[in-house]
C-alpha cells in the first residue's frame, strides 16, 4: 500500500510543471493551484490575468478563432424561443411521438413539415392547381449538412406523398434506399404530379437561417410558385414555420415554468410530482385520466416493443450505412446474462435494452421520440426493465412517465432538446435525466429527490457535442443510450441513498447550464458532421 501510494504521488509529480529556479516547489505548486481554482472562480483567462499584469496578451490563431466562434442566435420569432416566457404549456401527445428513426429532428419533424405542406395543397383552389407541375422541397443547415445519413430525404417524400411518421411503414422508408428512382403520384384535386428523391434538394449547409433546422416547401407552376413555406424542425419531432401561431389550450390548473415551481405545487398540495403534471394535463388538454392513461399506455407498450425487436435482431446483422456496424444488443445480454457478478450483470442487462431500442432506430423503424430519435434507446430500457423484468403495477410506471414528461418539458422550455441547436446534452442528456425521474417516481420518491435524480443525470451530460460518424446515426450514438440509462439508474441510487436536503446543485440551475452551453458550443460540433469522431474517424 505504502509503494502504490510513492508510485501514485511520483506519477502525479512527473505531470506537474517544474517550478521555476528559486522558488520552493511546494510554494509554487500550492500557488498555482489557487491561481487556477481562481481562474475558475472569477471567470478570468489568461489573456485577461495577461491585461491586469501589464503583458500583451497572445493573440489567437485563425484556426482558433474560428473554433471559438458560437453558433448563430435563433431567430427570436421561433415560438420555441417565445414561450419560455410563459408557464409550461406542453401535453403528452405532443411530446411522446412514434415516428421512424434514426432522427426526431431529421426523420419524423421534415416528415411531419412535409405532410403539412401537402395538406395546404390540396386545399389550393382548383384553378391554382390545375396549373401545378411540380412539389420541391429544399434543405438548409443541420438537415443539409447531415441529412444524407439520416434519411431526411426519404422522410420528407414520404411526408409529401401522403404518409404520416405514425403510421408509415419502415418497409417503405428501406425501400426508397434499395430503388432510389422511384416515382409517385401525388394528387392534388384533379391534378396528379408525380415526385422522387430528386424533388427532395439538400440546399445550403450553412446560412443565417432562423433554426439550424430549416427547410422550405414549394408548389410550382413551371419558374411560377403557387405556394410556399418555410418550416423550422426544432426538436424532438416539433415543428414551426414562418408565421407560425401555436394552438389555442387551457391554462394549466398548475402553473409553472421551472422545477422549483413545480416542486412547490407539489409539496404544498401534498401532492407527487405525477399528480400535478396530471392534472396539467387535464386542463390544457381537455382530457379525462383514463384517456391519457391509456396514451401512456400506447407509448409505454411501443417502447417495449421497441425493445423486443432490437433483441430478435440476428447477432450478425449489419446495421444500414458506409460505417458497417453491427448490431450487438442480443450478443451484450446473452453475455451479460452469463456473468458472474450480480452488478456486472445488471449493467449489462440494462445496456443490452438500451442497444436494443437504439438500434431499431438506426435501422429507421418505428421508435418514441423520449425525448428524441437519436436518444430513443435510453427511456425504453428502464421502461421495458420496470414492466417486464421488475413486473412494476402500470399505473406506477404511469406515473412514472408523467414526471419523466414533467422534466422533458421543462428543458423544452428554458433549453432545447435539438442536438443541432445544443448538442448530444440535449438528446442524450435530457432522456437520462427524465429516466431518472421516471425510476424514482415509480418507487414512490418525493418531489425532492424525484428532482435531484434528474438533475444528477443531466449535469453530467453538460457539454456533450453532436458528432455522428458519416452522419449517420450510430457512432457514438447508439452506445450513447446505453450510457445515458445506466446514468440514469446511477442518478436514481444516488438520490435515493444521500440526504435530499444536502443535494446542492438544483435542475433548473443544471438546465440552465445546459442552456448557456448550447448557445455558445460551436457549430461545428452540433450535428454537422464537422469535428469531433465525425472526423477523427476513419471509415475504410
Amino acid at each position: 500500500m505504502e509503494n502504490e501510494e510513492k508510485n501514485e504521488k511520483k506519477f502525479i509529480e512527473s505531470e506537474l510543471k517544474e517550478a521555476p529556479s528559486g522558488v520552493d516547489r511546494r510554494s509554487f505548486l500550492m500557488r498555482s493551484a489557487t491561481i487556477g481554482a481562481a481562474a475558475v472562480l472569477t471567470g478570468c483567462t489568461t489573456q485577461e490575468k495577461s491585461a491586469q499584469v501589464g503583458e500583451t496578451p497572445p493573440a489567437p490563431s485563425p484556426a482558433q478563432a474560428a473554433l471559438a466562434a458560437p453558433a448563430p442566435p435563433l431567430s427570436e420569432d421561433l415560438d420555441v424561443v417565445k414561450k419560455a416566457k410563459g408557464p409550461v404549456m406542453t401535453v403528452l401527445d405532443e411530446f411522446y411521438k412514434v415516428g421512424p428513426g434514426p432522427s426526431s429532428s431529421h426523420t419524423i419533424g421534415p416528415m411531419r413539415i412535409t405532410y403539412d405542406f401537402y395538406q395546404r395543397a390540396t386545399k389550393l383552389s382548383a384553378d391554382q392547381l390545375a396549373k401545378a407541375t411540380a412539389l420541391k422541397v429544399y434543405l438548409f443547415g443541420s438537415l443539409s449538412a447531415t441529412g444524407k445519413g439520416h434519411g431526411t430525404e426519404r422522410a420528407s417524400l414520404a411526408g409529401l406523398i401522403g404518409k404520416e411518421p405514425a403510421t408509415v411503414d419502415p418497409l417503405f422508408l428501406d425501400s426508397l434506399i434499395t430503388k432510389p428512382d422511384q416515382t409517385f403520384p401525388v394528387k392534388l384535386g384533379d391534378k396528379s404530379i408525380q415526385v422522387s428523391l430528386k424533388d427532395i434538394v439538400y440546399d445550403a449547409p450553412k446560412g443565417n437561417f432562423p433554426h439550424p433546422n430549416t427547410m422550405t416547401c414549394k408548389l410550382l407552376a413551371g419558374d411560377t410558385v403557387l405556394l410556399e413555406q418555410e418550416y423550422y424542425s426544432v426538436g424532438g419531432g416539433f415543428i414551426e414555420w414562418k408565421g407560425y401561431t401555436p394552438p389555442k389550450k387551457n391554462p394549466p390548473k398548475y402553473p409553472f415554468s421551472t422545477m422549483k415551481e413545480l416542486r412547490q405545487h407539489a409539496e404544498k398540495n401534498n401532492l407527487s410530482i405525477a399528480q400535478v403534471v396530471l392534472a396539467n394535463e387535464m386542463t390544457i388538454a381537455g382530457r379525462s385520466e383514463e384517456e391519457i392513461y391509456a396514451f401512456i399506455d400506447k407509448i409505454t407498450n411501443a417502447m417495449i416493443a421497441a425493445v423486443k425487436s432490437g433483441l430478435n435482431a440476428p447477432e450478425d446483422d449489419v446495421l444500414p450505412g458506409p460505417i458497417k456496424l453491427h448490431s450487438k444488443a442480443a450478443t451484450v445480454l446473452k453475455r451479460a446474462m452469463n456473468d458472474q457478478f450480480e452488478t456486472d450483470r445488471a449493467i449489462g442487462v440494462v445496456s443490452a435494452w438500451a442497444l436494443a431500442a437504439s438500434e431499431e432506430n438506426a435501422r429507421g423503424h418505428l421508435v418514441i421520440t423520449a425525448p428524441t430519435g437519436g436518444s430513443a434507446g435510453v427511456m425504453p430500457a428502464l421502461v421495458y426493465g420496470l414492466s417486464e423484468v421488475r413486473k412494476l403495477p402500470a399505473e406506477k410506471i404511469r406515473h412514472g412517465m408523467l414526471a419523466a414528461a414533467a422534466i422533458g418539458y421543462l428543458c423544452k422550455h428554458n433549453a432545447t432538446l435539438s442536438a443541432a441547436e445544443g448538442g448530444c446534452q440535449a438528446e442524450i442528456g435530457v432522456a437520462s435525466a427524465m429516466s431518472a425521474a421516471l425510476l424514482t417516481t415509480a418507487y414512490g420518491a418525493s418531489p425532492r429527490v424525484v428532482e435531484n435524480a434528474a438533475e444528477s443525470a443531466l449535469e453530467h451530460h453538460l457539454g456533450m457535442t453532436c458528432d455522428p460518424v458519416a452522419g449517420f446515426v450510430q457512432v457514438p450514438c447508439i452506445e450513447r443510450c446505453a450510457f445515458g440509462a445506466v446514468k440514469a439508474w446511477i442518478a436514481y441510487t444516488i438520490a435515493t441513498n444521500e440526504i435530499e436536503s444536502r443535494h446542492r446543485v438544483d435542475l433548473d440551475a443544471t438546465i440552465a447550464a445546459m442552456a448557456q452551453t448550447a448557445k455558445e458550443m460551436n457549430s461545428r460540433y452540433k450535428e454537422t458532421s464537422e469535428a469531433g469522431l465525425a472526423v477523427s474517424v476513419t471509415l475504410c
